[in-house]
């Protein structure tokens, strides 16, 4: 009987050729799911693409709305950021795409599971536990960890030997992943990580010294911690990423350039487009700044961490995740109003900040008179406060004090020692001189 095989396309290089060659090695039939995430053009003609290859089927999804709502809004929610900088563009796609493609599996009855993940990334990882997640009784083929192909010049000759249609050509620079969150661009000159990144390499956002010579502001506005509207324009989820995108993007803003650490253990250097992701995460986190109070704030940044790792490894579909997604949900309960934002030059500044569940009100930090806040009280607070730090101090005087007296008694001790141990002076030997006084003799 024929098997059937259900593999993750993206119409690129490697899942072109990864479709006959699972046709040859395992007399298979080929059945490819491309989801859409928002790569725009790249995938015009994606199914045909996948045909043209040897498929006998192509499903190509519209995964856009779920991609914001289920994985974008949870993830920015948390303030997750993985190495410091890296707002998880690409790590949290492929949970989504993974699970669409063993729902599609499941329903057409495929025997196996198939991707062209490296051995060497982060992404072989995320689509596996989610295989695991979801159909841990089908077997996971890896043609990057089987075959012989070891090179892109060698990826585009098999096409080529085959007739399999391709546009990569063996000049290409670099390695680009995209999606309606951000762009991430790796390989060639970015390989050292001494190299600056070569302004023709960007290809969503402007410049930050060609942007416009004038500041814009925009407003963002959030119900309990998810955005909802700009400059005053309710959005559905996808429309509103896409709007930031075009603001941001237009005023140079959201590059980053970072040397991460891979789930596999090595460093790599990858550099990333995320214009409205850096807008919304910096609204997000100036109006928790506004409406949390500090222990939360520290609880959920302590979160923040875990849940970027957790994200960036891969580990969606777990405990962990949801029980990470109930704290933050209720931190996000009040998390309701609005940011404004200054945009100049690759830069974004918070200008305002606005909400009636605001902790910040004006009677409690005016220096004018009021009658909410007794200054008075302050005094017995900081006496109270300040108790631990005073009984140190008082704990280590009189520590200092009796060590002061023990080596004082010590030295006293010392003292009566040596006089009893010293054996008694003897009078000098003396003679009675002629005059008839007596003289010590030297």
């Amino acid at each position: 009987m024929t098997r059937t095989i259900v593999l993750a396309y993206s119409g690129g290089l490697d899942t072109s050729i990864i479709v006959p060659w699972l046709r040859e090695r395992y007399d298979a039939r080929v059945v490819c799911v491309a989801g859409d995430v928002g790569q725009g053009e790249e995938l015009v003609g994606v199914r045909e693409k996948a045909l043209a290859s040897g498929a006998d089927e192509c499903y190509v999804e519209d995964l856009r709305r779920e991609f914001v709502e289920e994985f974008i809004w949870p993830t920015l929610r948390a303030g997750a950021v993985y190495g410091r900088k890296y707002l998880l563009g690409t790590s949290m796609a492929r949970p989504l795409i993974a699970r669409r493609q063993v729902e599609i599996a499941k329903r057409i009855g495929a025997d196996a599971l198939a991707h062209g993940c490296t051995g060497k990334g982060n992404d072989q990882v995320r689509f596996e536990l989610t295989y695991a997640a979801f159909a841990p009784h089908l077997p996971v083929i890896a043609p990057w960890r089987e075959w012989d192909i070891r090179s892109r010049e060698d990826a585009i000759a098999y096409a080529e030997a085959r007739g399999i249609p391709i546009t990569a050509t063996r000049e290409k620079i670099y390695s680009r992943d995209r999606n309606l969150w951000h762009l991430s661009h790796e390989g060639g000159v970015l390989e050292d990580p001494n190299a600056a990144p070569p302004e023709d390499m960007f290809l969503l956002s402007a410049a930050p010294q060609a942007a416009p010579d004038e500041p814009e502001e925009v407003v963002i506005d959030f119900a309990a911690g998810t955005p909802v509207a700009v400059d005053g324009e309710t959005l559905d989820p996808v429309a509103l990423v896409s709007t930031l995108n075009g603001i941001g993007a237009r005023h140079g803003i959201g590059r980053i350039d970072l040397v991460e650490d891979r789930l596999v253990g090595m460093k790599s250097r990858g550099v990333y487009e995320t214009p409205g992701g850096t807008l919304l995460y910096q609204a997000h986190s100036e109006l928790e700044q506004l409406v949390l109070d500090r222990r939360t704030l520290a609880a959920k940044d302590a979160i923040a961490g875990r849940y970027a790792d957790l994200v960036y490894e891969g580990r969606w579909w777990t405990t962990e995740r949801q029980a990470c997604d109930a704290f933050v949900n209720v931190t996000q309960e009040r998390v309701t109003g609005s940011v404004r934002l200054r945009l100049y030059k690759g830069n974004a500044t918070v200008v305002g900040r606005r909400s009636d569940e605001a902790l910040y009100d004006e009677r409690f930090v005016t220096f004018g008179e009021d009658d909410v806040y007794q200054q008075a009280d302050a005094a017995g607070f900081i006496r109270l406060f300040a108790l631990p730090d005073r009984v140190r101090a008082l704990k280590d005087r009189e520590l200092a004090a009796r060590r002061e007296q023990e080596a004082s008694d010590e030295n006293e001790e010392q003292k009566g020692s040596d006089r009893a141990g010293t054996p008694e002076a003897q009078p000098a030997p003396t003679v009675e001189a002629a005059s008839g006084k007596t003289l010590a003799v030297a």
